[in-house]
């Protein structure tokens, strides 16, 4: 046999045995199941702070993170992982058809939401300074006790109901932005202009050690220093500390007569800010044949001029925290609030909740009045004298446009007509 029929057999051999191993293994393969082939993902485990039962009561949600654990985690953190069982992809179909629905023709019909039964909110543990002592109050706090539950209630329902989405979303500082904190009784206040803020800020200051009396602080002081810190001047740690252990209350107003009033003190007034800001653009878009001199000074804007401003979606300058919603300024359905302070009842409800936080014995809330101390305060008479400058379309629109603070905060239609 010669080397040359050697080699051509050898090289034969070698490829048959290389075609048998190829049929081989494709035979395997084609026998195995794929999914065995796959390799198996596990799902991510995110860390989610989420209401978390605690001694009879709830953590509020606050932030997500999606990081390994730290050995000091906040309270309530908890350990989410996702459920196993997957739905059937037809009935996963079906039940976003369905939700697509709900959503739809809950948008369609939130102006006619019908008296809801009584649905849980998420209680917060702070929330035991109100619930833990009807026992121990006077007679003349049970009704104030009984409010704050009825408040509360209503308050959570509407956002369960149209803003349900809110309880998932991950607290950031910008909804946290309008809280002042008093570290030493541990409270968190959310300012609403025109509700009362002014004199809250100064209770706070006091509540602090920063005065002695609500009376010593000026206006200035109370807007303009910096002696109390906002929520959102502290890190992700010591916001989500202070959102889980702090007693958290707000006090609104009746949409139309904040709206109001914000109005008589920011454009009937000398204003040097608001006039060059506000009332020059309202001015040059909404007023025919605006003189120079107004359109110079920004002054004499007129209430209808302004609600053309509020209702314009084109509107030439930016919305400002006076006539903002609450809903936007204080994050309701978001952050559980312990206490909702009216400023119709601003004198009971505050001496109330200073009670219940055992602030000092000398110490309520001042009622006085800072800014144009001559002029009468805005009440209901005078907020139907300017709404009378509309037309019914106007204050139809008007009333649509602050609709989630009256469903939330349970203010009555201010107008028969309105619907």
């Amino acid at each position: 046999m010669t080397p040359r029929l050697g080699t051509m057999r050898l090289a034969c051999m070698f490829s048959s045995i290389l075609l048998f191993g190829a049929a081989g293994l494709l035979l395997f393969i084609s026998l195995q199941d794929p999914v065995e082939l796959t390799p198996q993902q596990i799902p991510g485990m995110k860390f989610s702070i989420r209401p978390q039962q605690h001694d009879g009561h709830l953590r509020i949600p606050t932030e997500r993170i999606t990081q390994d654990s730290p050995s000091g985690s906040p309270r309530g953190l908890q350990l989410q992982v996702p459920d196993q069982p997957r739905p059937h992809p037809k009935t996963k179909t079906a039940a976003g058809s369905s939700l697509r629905l709900r959503q739809r023709r809950r948008r369609l019909l939130i102006k006619k939401m019908p008296a809801a039964g009584t649905i849980r909110g998420n209680n917060s543990s702070s929330e035991t300074f109100v619930q833990q002592r009807p026992h121990t109050m006077d007679s003349r706090w049970v009704s104030l006790h009984q409010s704050q539950q009825e408040r509360k209630r209503v308050m959570r329902e509407a956002c369960a109901k149209y803003r349900a989405s809110s309880s998932r979303r991950a607290v950031t500082p910008r909804h946290v932005s309008r809280i002042f904190v008093e570290d030493r009784h541990r409270v968190l206040y959310c300012e609403v202009p025109k509700a009362g803020c002014s004199n809250w800020k100064r209770v706070l200051m006091v509540l602090a050690g920063l005065a002695s009396s609500t009376a010593d602080i000026q206006h200035n002081t109370v807007h303009y220093g910096s002696a109390l810190k906002r929520l959102d001047t502290f890190d992700r740690q010591g916001i989500v500390h202070r959102l889980s252990t702090y007693t958290k209350m707000l006090f609104v107003r009746e949409p139309f007569e904040r709206l109001v009033s914000a109005f008589r003190d920011k454009f009937e007034h000398p204003n040097s800010y608001y006039h060059p800001v506000f009332g020059k653009a309202i001015l040059a878009r909404y007023r025919a044949n605006a003189s120079r001199e107004a359109l110079r000074t920004g002054s004499g804007v007129q209430f209808p001029e302004f609600i053309q401003y509020l209702l314009d979606v084109h509107r030439p300058v930016g919305m400002d925290i006076h006539w903002d919603h609450v809903s936007r300024l204080c994050s309701p359905c978001l952050i559980d609030y312990d206490f909702v302070g009216k400023f119709e009842s601003i004198e009971d409800d505050a001496n109330f909740f200073l009670h219940l936080i055992h602030a000092p014995g000398n110490l309520t809330f001042p009622r006085f009045k800072d800014r144009h101390s001559q002029e009468a305060r805005t009440t209901s008479r005078i907020t139907h004298q300017y709404f009378a400058q509309l037309s019914s379309v106007q204050r139809q629109r008007t009333y649509d446009f602050y609709y989630m603070d009256y469903l939330m905060f349970n203010y009555s239609k201010p107008f028969s007509d309105l619907y």
